[in-house]
């Protein structure tokens, strides 16, 4: 499995709901007690790998979804990880 790949798909998601649910980086990032620029190196999944489960689930708290839909993947995005 790629990690990189995975990593960039839940920043995605990220930015998804995100966008969805209309928030800027800024107060994304003030929900999870981060800074902005660590919320973009997320959403790029370029966060050196060491992003905290509570961190991801304050962003998920602060997205108004479940923690688990940021590690929910469709068959097709699975086949990513093994290109």
């Amino acid at each position: 499995m790629c990690k990189e790949i995975v990593f960039k798909q839940i920043g995605a998601k990220i930015v998804y709901y995100r966008k969805l649910n209309g928030l800027t980086q800024e107060k994304l990032a003030g929900f999870a007690h981060i800074s902005t620029s660590a919320l973009g190196r997320i959403e790029r999944g370029k966060y050196n790998h060491n992003i905290s489960v509570a961190v991801l689930i304050d962003i998920a708290n602060g997205l108004k979804i479940d923690f688990s839909v940021l590690f929910e993947f469709s068959e097709m995005e699975k086949k990513m990880w093994y290109m």
